[in-house]
Protein backbone atom coordinates (compact mmCIF):
# COMPACT_ATOMS: atom_id res chain seq x y z
CA UNK A 1 0.00 0.00 0.00
CA UNK A 2 1.29 3.44 -0.90
CA UNK A 3 -0.40 6.79 -1.34
CA UNK A 4 2.29 8.09 -3.67
CA UNK A 5 2.82 7.53 -7.36
CA UNK A 6 5.40 5.04 -8.56
CA UNK A 7 7.09 4.83 -11.93
CA UNK A 8 5.41 2.21 -14.14
CA UNK A 9 8.89 0.69 -14.49
CA UNK A 10 9.04 -0.03 -10.76
CA UNK A 11 9.21 -3.71 -9.82
CA UNK A 12 8.60 -5.34 -6.46
CA UNK A 13 10.27 -8.19 -4.65
CA UNK A 14 8.75 -9.83 -1.58
CA UNK A 15 11.40 -11.51 0.54
CA UNK A 16 10.78 -15.20 1.11
CA UNK A 17 12.20 -15.07 4.63
CA UNK A 18 11.68 -12.72 7.61
CA UNK A 19 13.99 -9.74 7.97
CA UNK A 20 15.49 -9.61 11.47
CA UNK A 21 16.25 -6.03 12.45
CA UNK A 22 19.09 -4.79 14.62
CA UNK A 23 16.52 -4.04 17.32
CA UNK A 24 15.60 -7.73 17.45
CA UNK A 25 12.19 -7.10 15.90
CA UNK A 26 11.24 -9.15 12.85
CA UNK A 27 9.45 -7.97 9.72
CA UNK A 28 7.53 -10.58 7.75
CA UNK A 29 7.03 -10.51 3.99
CA UNK A 30 9.17 -7.45 3.40
CA UNK A 31 8.47 -5.84 0.02
CA UNK A 32 11.20 -3.97 -1.85
CA UNK A 33 10.35 -1.61 -4.69
CA UNK A 34 13.19 -1.27 -7.17
CA UNK A 35 14.23 -0.34 -10.68
CA UNK A 36 17.02 -1.58 -12.91
CA UNK A 37 18.84 -0.28 -15.96
CA UNK A 38 20.96 -2.38 -18.29
CA UNK A 39 21.49 -6.16 -18.14
CA UNK A 40 23.29 -8.39 -15.68
CA UNK A 41 26.32 -9.94 -17.34
CA UNK A 42 26.59 -13.74 -17.77
CA UNK A 43 29.17 -13.68 -14.97
CA UNK A 44 26.78 -11.58 -12.82
CA UNK A 45 29.67 -9.24 -12.03
CA UNK A 46 28.70 -5.86 -13.49
CA UNK A 47 26.14 -4.61 -10.95
CA UNK A 48 26.09 -1.09 -9.55
CA UNK A 49 23.97 -0.20 -6.52
CA UNK A 50 22.58 3.34 -6.24
CA UNK A 51 21.32 4.51 -2.84
CA UNK A 52 18.92 7.45 -2.54
CA UNK A 53 18.67 10.32 -0.06
CA UNK A 54 16.03 10.95 2.63
CA UNK A 55 12.95 11.62 0.51
CA UNK A 56 14.10 9.86 -2.66
CA UNK A 57 12.69 6.94 -4.58
CA UNK A 58 13.99 4.14 -6.78
CA UNK A 59 13.78 6.47 -9.82
CA UNK A 60 17.48 7.35 -9.77
CA UNK A 61 17.43 8.40 -13.42
CA UNK A 62 15.02 11.20 -12.48
CA UNK A 63 16.82 12.70 -9.47
CA UNK A 64 20.40 11.89 -10.63
CA UNK A 65 19.93 12.04 -14.38
CA UNK A 66 23.35 13.59 -15.16
CA UNK A 67 25.08 10.42 -13.95
CA UNK A 68 23.16 8.18 -16.37
CA UNK A 69 23.99 7.46 -19.99
CA UNK A 70 26.49 5.95 -22.40
CA UNK A 71 30.02 6.65 -21.23
CA UNK A 72 28.85 8.08 -17.92
CA UNK A 73 29.24 6.88 -14.34
CA UNK A 74 26.01 4.89 -14.49
CA UNK A 75 26.20 3.39 -17.95
CA UNK A 76 23.43 0.88 -18.78
CA UNK A 77 25.52 -0.31 -21.72
CA UNK A 78 28.17 -1.59 -19.28
CA UNK A 79 26.47 -1.78 -15.90
CA UNK A 80 23.45 -3.47 -14.39
CA UNK A 81 22.28 -0.50 -12.31
CA UNK A 82 19.94 -1.19 -9.38
CA UNK A 83 18.21 1.34 -7.15
CA UNK A 84 15.60 0.42 -4.54
CA UNK A 85 13.32 2.41 -2.29
CA UNK A 86 14.64 2.07 1.24
CA UNK A 87 13.07 0.02 4.00
CA UNK A 88 10.86 2.46 5.91
CA UNK A 89 10.21 4.60 2.82
CA UNK A 90 6.89 5.37 1.16
CA UNK A 91 7.63 4.68 -2.50
CA UNK A 92 6.69 1.02 -2.62
CA UNK A 93 8.95 -0.65 -0.05
CA UNK A 94 7.75 -1.86 3.32
CA UNK A 95 7.24 1.11 5.63
CA UNK A 96 4.70 2.81 7.88
CA UNK A 97 2.10 3.02 5.09
CA UNK A 98 2.16 -0.70 4.35
CA UNK A 99 -0.18 -3.14 6.06
CA UNK A 100 0.79 -4.95 9.26
CA UNK A 101 -0.42 -8.46 10.13
CA UNK A 102 -3.73 -7.07 11.43
CA UNK A 103 -4.58 -5.62 8.02
CA UNK A 104 -4.08 -2.01 9.17
CA UNK A 105 -1.24 0.31 8.14
CA UNK A 106 1.77 0.12 10.42
CA UNK A 107 1.68 3.86 11.06
CA UNK A 108 3.32 4.83 14.34
CA UNK A 109 3.76 1.13 15.24
CA UNK A 110 6.42 0.60 12.58
CA UNK A 111 9.58 -0.72 14.28
CA UNK A 112 12.72 1.35 14.59
CA UNK A 113 15.15 0.62 11.79
CA UNK A 114 18.75 1.54 11.08
CA UNK A 115 20.85 2.27 8.02
CA UNK A 116 22.29 -1.21 8.54
CA UNK A 117 18.78 -2.72 8.35
CA UNK A 118 18.16 -0.87 5.10
CA UNK A 119 21.36 -2.24 3.58
CA UNK A 120 20.48 -5.77 4.69
CA UNK A 121 17.22 -5.44 2.75
CA UNK A 122 19.17 -4.18 -0.29
CA UNK A 123 21.54 -7.13 0.02
CA UNK A 124 18.56 -9.50 -0.03
CA UNK A 125 17.41 -7.82 -3.24
CA UNK A 126 20.87 -8.25 -4.78
CA UNK A 127 20.77 -11.94 -3.82
CA UNK A 128 17.37 -12.38 -5.45
CA UNK A 129 18.59 -10.69 -8.64
CA UNK A 130 21.48 -13.14 -8.84
CA UNK A 131 24.21 -10.53 -8.40
CA UNK A 132 27.59 -12.09 -7.64
CA UNK A 133 29.77 -8.99 -7.87
CA UNK A 134 29.03 -5.29 -7.34
CA UNK A 135 31.35 -2.97 -9.21
CA UNK A 136 30.59 -0.11 -6.84
CA UNK A 137 27.93 1.27 -4.52
CA UNK A 138 27.18 4.98 -4.84
CA UNK A 139 25.00 7.35 -2.84
CA UNK A 140 24.70 10.89 -1.57
CA UNK A 141 23.52 12.12 1.83
CA UNK A 142 21.53 9.25 3.41
CA UNK A 143 22.52 7.18 0.38
CA UNK A 144 26.17 7.85 1.18
CA UNK A 145 25.65 6.43 4.68
CA UNK A 146 24.25 3.26 3.10
CA UNK A 147 27.12 3.01 0.62
CA UNK A 148 29.63 2.92 3.48
CA UNK A 149 27.63 0.26 5.31
CA UNK A 150 27.63 -1.88 2.16
CA UNK A 151 31.44 -1.97 2.27
CA UNK A 152 31.42 -3.52 5.74
CA UNK A 153 28.34 -5.75 5.46
CA UNK A 154 29.20 -7.29 2.08
CA UNK A 155 32.97 -6.93 1.57
CA UNK A 156 33.28 -10.01 -0.66
CA UNK A 157 30.81 -8.65 -3.19
CA UNK A 158 31.37 -4.88 -3.11
CA UNK A 159 34.30 -3.74 -5.23
CA UNK A 160 34.29 -0.02 -4.44
CA UNK A 161 32.29 2.80 -2.87
CA UNK A 162 31.44 6.37 -3.84
CA UNK A 163 30.10 8.29 -0.85
CA UNK A 164 29.00 11.87 -1.43
CA UNK A 165 28.16 14.56 1.14
CA UNK A 166 28.04 11.97 3.88
CA UNK A 167 29.81 10.72 7.02
CA UNK A 168 30.94 7.63 8.90
CA UNK A 169 28.62 8.45 11.79
CA UNK A 170 26.03 11.09 12.50
CA UNK A 171 27.48 14.08 14.31
CA UNK A 172 25.76 15.96 17.12
CA UNK A 173 25.19 18.71 14.53
CA UNK A 174 23.25 16.37 12.22
CA UNK A 175 21.28 14.89 15.13
CA UNK A 176 20.30 18.41 16.21
CA UNK A 177 18.90 19.21 12.76
CA UNK A 178 16.98 15.93 12.82
CA UNK A 179 15.51 16.71 16.23
CA UNK A 180 14.34 20.14 15.08
CA UNK A 181 12.40 18.37 12.33
CA UNK A 182 10.93 15.84 14.77
CA UNK A 183 9.76 18.69 17.00
CA UNK A 184 8.11 20.30 13.99
CA UNK A 185 6.26 17.05 13.26
CA UNK A 186 5.21 16.61 16.90
CA UNK A 187 3.88 20.18 17.08
CA UNK A 188 1.05 19.27 14.69
CA UNK A 189 -1.95 18.02 16.74
CA UNK A 190 -2.77 15.64 13.90
CA UNK A 191 0.53 13.80 14.31
CA UNK A 192 -0.59 11.99 17.49
CA UNK A 193 2.86 10.44 17.99
CA UNK A 194 2.50 8.81 14.60
CA UNK A 195 -0.92 7.26 15.22
CA UNK A 196 -2.83 9.32 12.67
CA UNK A 197 -5.17 8.01 10.00
CA UNK A 198 -3.57 8.02 6.52
CA UNK A 199 -6.53 10.06 5.27
CA UNK A 200 -5.86 12.78 7.86
CA UNK A 201 -2.07 13.21 7.95
CA UNK A 202 -0.20 15.97 9.84
CA UNK A 203 0.45 18.14 6.80
CA UNK A 204 1.40 21.28 8.72
CA UNK A 205 3.95 19.45 10.84
CA UNK A 206 5.54 17.73 7.86
CA UNK A 207 5.66 21.04 5.98
CA UNK A 208 7.41 22.70 8.90
CA UNK A 209 9.88 19.82 9.16
CA UNK A 210 10.68 20.13 5.46
CA UNK A 211 11.22 23.87 5.82
CA UNK A 212 13.76 23.23 8.59
CA UNK A 213 15.50 20.66 6.41
CA UNK A 214 15.64 22.91 3.36
CA UNK A 215 17.56 25.55 5.31
CA UNK A 216 20.16 22.94 6.26
CA UNK A 217 20.41 21.77 2.66
CA UNK A 218 21.45 25.14 1.23
CA UNK A 219 24.06 27.76 2.05
CA UNK A 220 23.81 31.47 2.93
CA UNK A 221 25.62 32.35 -0.29
CA UNK A 222 23.23 30.30 -2.40
CA UNK A 223 20.12 31.90 -0.91
CA UNK A 224 21.58 35.41 -0.96
CA UNK A 225 22.68 35.16 -4.58
CA UNK A 226 19.37 33.77 -5.72
CA UNK A 227 16.92 35.75 -3.61
CA UNK A 228 18.59 38.49 -1.57
CA UNK A 229 15.76 40.73 -0.36
CA UNK A 230 13.80 40.50 -3.60
CA UNK A 231 10.04 40.18 -3.62
CA UNK A 232 8.36 37.11 -5.04
CA UNK A 233 7.23 38.88 -8.22
CA UNK A 234 10.84 39.86 -9.00
CA UNK A 235 12.07 36.26 -8.85
CA UNK A 236 9.11 34.13 -9.85
CA UNK A 237 6.96 36.52 -11.87
CA UNK A 238 3.45 35.21 -12.45
CA UNK A 239 4.24 32.02 -10.53
CA UNK A 240 4.66 33.93 -7.27
CA UNK A 241 1.89 33.07 -4.82
CA UNK A 242 2.77 36.07 -2.65
CA UNK A 243 4.14 38.63 -5.14
CA UNK A 244 4.93 41.32 -2.57
CA UNK A 245 6.40 39.04 0.10
CA UNK A 246 10.07 38.07 0.28
CA UNK A 247 10.86 35.57 -2.46
CA UNK A 248 12.80 33.38 -0.05
CA UNK A 249 9.65 32.88 2.00
CA UNK A 250 7.73 31.78 -1.07
CA UNK A 251 10.52 29.38 -2.03
CA UNK A 252 10.51 27.79 1.41
CA UNK A 253 6.72 27.45 1.48
CA UNK A 254 6.77 25.91 -1.97
CA UNK A 255 9.21 23.18 -0.97
CA UNK A 256 7.27 22.53 2.22
CA UNK A 257 4.02 22.12 0.29
CA UNK A 258 5.63 20.01 -2.43
CA UNK A 259 6.84 17.45 0.10
CA UNK A 260 3.52 16.96 1.88
CA UNK A 261 2.00 16.05 -1.48
CA UNK A 262 4.50 13.24 -2.04
CA UNK A 263 5.69 11.93 1.33
CA UNK A 264 4.45 10.36 4.54
CA UNK A 265 5.15 11.93 7.94
CA UNK A 266 5.77 8.59 9.68
CA UNK A 267 8.24 7.55 6.98
CA UNK A 268 9.96 10.89 7.42
CA UNK A 269 10.41 10.29 11.15
CA UNK A 270 11.46 6.65 10.69
CA UNK A 271 14.16 7.66 8.22
CA UNK A 272 15.39 10.53 10.42
CA UNK A 273 15.74 8.04 13.27
CA UNK A 274 17.65 5.63 11.02
CA UNK A 275 20.08 8.35 9.99
CA UNK A 276 20.70 9.44 13.57
CA UNK A 277 21.62 5.89 14.59
CA UNK A 278 24.22 5.75 11.81
CA UNK A 279 27.61 4.84 13.22
CA UNK A 280 29.86 2.45 11.34
CA UNK A 281 31.46 1.43 14.61
CA UNK A 282 28.25 0.51 16.47
CA UNK A 283 28.81 -2.96 17.94
CA UNK A 284 31.95 -3.34 15.82
CA UNK A 285 34.68 -1.79 17.94
CA UNK A 286 36.71 1.42 17.94
CA UNK A 287 35.57 3.81 15.20
CA UNK A 288 39.01 4.46 13.74
CA UNK A 289 39.80 0.74 13.62
CA UNK A 290 36.48 -0.10 11.98
CA UNK A 291 37.07 2.38 9.16
CA UNK A 292 40.51 0.89 8.57
CA UNK A 293 38.79 -2.45 7.91
CA UNK A 294 37.28 -1.02 4.70
CA UNK A 295 39.81 -2.17 2.13
CA UNK A 296 37.87 -1.34 -1.04
CA UNK A 297 38.68 1.79 -3.05
CA UNK A 298 36.48 4.59 -1.74
CA UNK A 299 35.91 7.94 -3.40
CA UNK A 300 34.96 10.42 -0.69
CA UNK A 301 33.21 13.43 -2.22
CA UNK A 302 32.70 16.65 -0.28
CA UNK A 303 30.69 19.77 -1.09
CA UNK A 304 32.75 22.69 0.18
CA UNK A 305 29.69 24.74 1.20
CA UNK A 306 27.84 21.85 2.89
CA UNK A 307 26.43 23.05 6.21
CA UNK A 308 24.85 19.71 7.17
CA UNK A 309 27.45 17.01 6.47
CA UNK A 310 30.26 19.50 6.83
CA UNK A 311 33.52 19.00 4.87
CA UNK A 312 35.32 18.02 8.07
CA UNK A 313 33.20 14.84 8.10
CA UNK A 314 34.47 13.80 4.70
CA UNK A 315 38.09 14.76 5.39
CA UNK A 316 37.99 12.59 8.50
CA UNK A 317 36.70 9.68 6.42
CA UNK A 318 39.43 10.19 3.84
CA UNK A 319 42.09 10.28 6.55
CA UNK A 320 40.93 7.04 8.20
CA UNK A 321 40.05 4.94 5.16
CA UNK A 322 43.12 3.01 3.97
CA UNK A 323 42.30 3.11 0.26
CA UNK A 324 40.45 6.35 -0.39
CA UNK A 325 40.56 9.29 -2.77
CA UNK A 326 39.15 12.72 -1.92
CA UNK A 327 37.20 14.97 -4.26
CA UNK A 328 36.00 18.42 -3.27
CA UNK A 329 33.13 20.02 -5.15
CA UNK A 330 33.18 23.81 -5.18
CA UNK A 331 29.51 24.72 -5.06
CA UNK A 332 27.47 27.65 -3.80
CA UNK A 333 24.49 25.42 -3.11
CA UNK A 334 25.39 23.73 0.16
CA UNK A 335 24.44 20.11 0.85
CA UNK A 336 22.09 20.02 -2.15
CA UNK A 337 25.11 20.58 -4.38
CA UNK A 338 25.35 16.78 -4.64
CA UNK A 339 22.15 16.95 -6.71
CA UNK A 340 22.16 20.44 -8.21
CA UNK A 341 25.75 20.27 -9.48
CA UNK A 342 25.77 16.62 -10.58
CA UNK A 343 26.44 17.59 -14.21
CA UNK A 344 29.62 19.39 -13.17
CA UNK A 345 31.17 16.67 -11.00
CA UNK A 346 29.97 13.61 -12.94
CA UNK A 347 33.16 13.44 -15.07
CA UNK A 348 35.25 13.02 -11.93
CA UNK A 349 33.01 10.22 -10.64
CA UNK A 350 33.30 8.61 -14.07
CA UNK A 351 37.10 8.81 -13.99
CA UNK A 352 37.13 7.03 -10.64
CA UNK A 353 34.72 4.35 -11.85
CA UNK A 354 36.68 3.69 -15.02
CA UNK A 355 39.86 3.31 -12.98
CA UNK A 356 38.47 0.49 -10.87
CA UNK A 357 39.73 -3.08 -11.33
CA UNK A 358 37.79 -5.10 -13.87
CA UNK A 359 36.40 -8.57 -13.25
CA UNK A 360 39.92 -10.02 -13.56
CA UNK A 361 41.13 -7.83 -10.70
CA UNK A 362 43.31 -5.65 -12.93
CA UNK A 363 43.03 -1.88 -12.64
CA UNK A 364 42.65 -0.17 -15.99
CA UNK A 365 44.09 3.13 -14.76
CA UNK A 366 44.82 4.91 -11.52
CA UNK A 367 42.44 7.61 -10.36
CA UNK A 368 44.00 10.89 -9.28
CA UNK A 369 41.50 13.59 -8.34
CA UNK A 370 41.94 16.86 -10.15
CA UNK A 371 41.47 18.79 -6.93
CA UNK A 372 38.49 21.07 -6.61
CA UNK A 373 35.70 20.68 -9.15
CA UNK A 374 34.07 24.04 -9.76
CA UNK A 375 30.39 23.79 -10.56
CA UNK A 376 29.11 25.98 -13.36
CA UNK A 377 26.20 28.32 -12.76
CA UNK A 378 23.05 26.33 -13.34
CA UNK A 379 19.52 27.55 -13.91
CA UNK A 380 17.27 27.24 -10.91
CA UNK A 381 13.95 25.45 -10.84
CA UNK A 382 11.29 25.58 -8.20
Amino acid sequence: MTAFGLSPRTRRLTLDRPLVLESGDTLQRVSIAYRTWGELSPQADNAVIVCHALTGSADADEWWGPLFGHGRSLDPDRHFVVCSNVLGGCYGSTGPLTLAADGQPWGGRFPRITIRDQVCAQMALADALGIRRIRFVIGGSMGGLQALEWALLDPQRVGAVVTIASAGRHSAWCVAWSEAQRLALASDPRFKDGHYHPADPPLAGLAAARAVAMISYRSPRSLDERFGRSAGKEIFGERARAPDDFAIRGWLRHHAQALVERFDANSYRVLLDAMDTHDLARNRGVYENVLRQIQQPVLVVSVNSDALYVPRDQRSLHFLLPNSSFLEIESAHGHDGFLIDAEAFEPEICRFVKGLPDSTGLARRTYNPRGVVSASQLKYAW
